[in-house]
Order: structure tokens, then sequence, then C-alpha cells
């Protein structure tokens, strides 16, 4: 039988600058589950969610928007595994080093504030990033203390952490949680690659990501931008599963933009060509250990 490789679906990302690049990026919840769906049917197993102002399209991390969306994939005609971010209100920036001054953009939250909606609501699956880095000139705060609190209300809520990691130092924090007990197995780790800030898609990187996970860990990523589907074929020759989707890529090809499933449907094509076939999303809670929720 051929590799089984699961697809997941980042279906509209946190960042602003895409909404005037790309007219539709799903805002609203409705537009959000309604995208997710199709990108369910067209061979998504798990569909990643960030939620937006539905007004503006400005990022958030409303818990009303989470539980609408939820509600609406939960009624949908699809068993689509739910991966809720908790990527969101982990941000500082710095308005001056000397004397020390915290920006008012700045987002950052408590463990609890970061992750309440994903303890609430029980997706199968949350984000966790495992590593601080700076994008930009905004840094991303992921103190080891508040990683193992958040894998802990996870854990307590039922719900498996997906173990983002941007370089190679973050899968090491990510072993520590192991470790220490607070992640149950089989790990789930992302490679976050191309993001321009973190670890390039490059065969050589991944291997070496790769080599570092510990045994018998499920592993996947995703390459950002014009490495979107090239990462595809490389992650599937080197073992892992996929992820595609508008929060990391806007163009089908150059000048056409895409949506949700034309994205799906792409990685789907080259995961048949090269020998494997499509994980349902059955095949993808036996294969990380999950169970349904209602």
């Amino acid at each position: 039988m051929s590799r089984k490789v699961i697809v997941t679906c980042a279906v509209t990302g946190g960042g602003s600058a895409v909404l005037a690049k790309h007219p539709n990026i799903p805002r609203t919840p409705s537009q959000i589950a309604e995208a997710a769906l199709e990108a369910a049917k067209a061979g998504a197993a798990i569909v990643h969610i960030h939620v937006r102002e539905p007004d503006t399209g400005a990022p958030s991390n409303r818990f009303e928007l989470y539980e609408q969306v939820v509600k609406k994939l939960r009624d949908g005609a699809t068993d689509v595994i739910i991966n809720l971010t908790c990527g969101m209100d982990g941000e500082i920036e710095l308005d001056s080093s000397d004397p020390l001054k915290i920006g008012k953009t700045s987002t950052l939250k408590s463990a609890i504030g970061r992750c309440s909606h994903a303890v609430k609501l029980q997706p199968e699956l949350s984000t966790l990033d495992c590593g601080t880095i700076a994008f930009g000139e905004r840094i991303f705060v992921a103190r080891i203390s508040d990683l193992r609190e958040m894998a802990l209300l996870m854990r307590e809520a039922g719900v498996k952490p997906e173990l983002e990691c941007f370089d190679l130092g973050h899968i090491e924090t990510a072993k520590q949680l192991i470790k220490e007990g607070t992640i149950d197995g089989p790990p789930l780790f992302q490679f976050c690659l191309s993001t321009g800030y973190g670890a390039p898609a490059t065969a050589t990187v991944i291997q070496a990501m790769k080599e570092l996970l510990p045994k018998g860990a499920v592993w996947g990523g995703f390459g950002c931008g014009i490495d979107e589907m090239p990462a595809v074929g490389q992650l599937v020759a080197m073992g892992g599963h996929v992820r595609v989707g508008l929060e990391d890529n806007i163009y089908l090809r150059r000048g056409v933009l895409a949506s949700n499933a034309d994205l799906v449907d792409n990685a789907v094509g080259i995961i048949e060509r090269m020998g494997a076939s499509v994980a349902s999303p059955a095949e993808a809670r036996a294969i990380l250990n999950v169970v349904k929720h209602a």
C-alpha cells in the first residue's frame, strides 16, 4: 500500500499585508468555515484556523469568532480535523531599548490568555510555537514556562499540540517539553519554513530538522510563497506530511490568485504523482492518535 500523507490547509492566517493583495482572503467566520470545508472536500484532512475581525479583516484572537467557525465546521458535512492556532497574542515591540519601553502595539498575554479558546472549544489539535523568534521588529515570545503551561492546559482539555518549529533550536525546546512529560505521544511536529525569518525550505534544512526529531514523532511542514509547492514535493519524498493554504501563499501560479481548495488540489496532485496517497480525516486521526471531538 502507498504511504498516507496528511494534508493540512491553513485557511486565512494572521497577517494584514495580504489583505491588499488578495480580495478573497476569508475574513468572516462564515467565509473561513466555508473555505475550510471546501479545502476538506479537495483533500485536506486538517484545517488550521486563524480568525479575523469581520469588518476590517484585522488579525484577531476573539473567542466568539473561533466559536462560530468551530460550530460551522462541526455542523458541516465533513469530519475534517480542526486545528486552532494558539500563536496569537504573543508578540512584543520595543519603542526604545534605552530606556526600555514596550510599544503599545505589543499583544503579549499570559499562557491561558493565548490558548483559552482551544481549551474551551477542544479541537483535536492546536498549535504550540516552540521558540522565541524575531519577525522584523516584532518579537514572538515563547518562554519555556509559557510553553509548559500551555501544553499542560491543552493536555487537560484533550487537545494535541502541533509543535511548530521555525528553526533547529525550536525542536530542542519541544523535546524538552516531551522529556518533562507535558506532551503525549506520538508528538506532532510542524516545520515552518521560508517565512523570511527562520529556516529556509531547502532539502538540507528539512533533513537536519528531521534528524533532530525524537523517535516515533509524526512530522510535516510547509514552505511559504514560491516555496509552497516545491516544499510539498520535498517533504513527501523525505517521509513527511504537508501543509498548504492562503496563510502561506496566495498564488496558484505567477499572477493567478488561488483559493484554498485550489492549493489543496495542487498538493494532492503532487502527492499522488509521487506514488503516495492522501490520508482521510479518519486515517489522519489514526496516524496522530487523536479522537474526533463532538
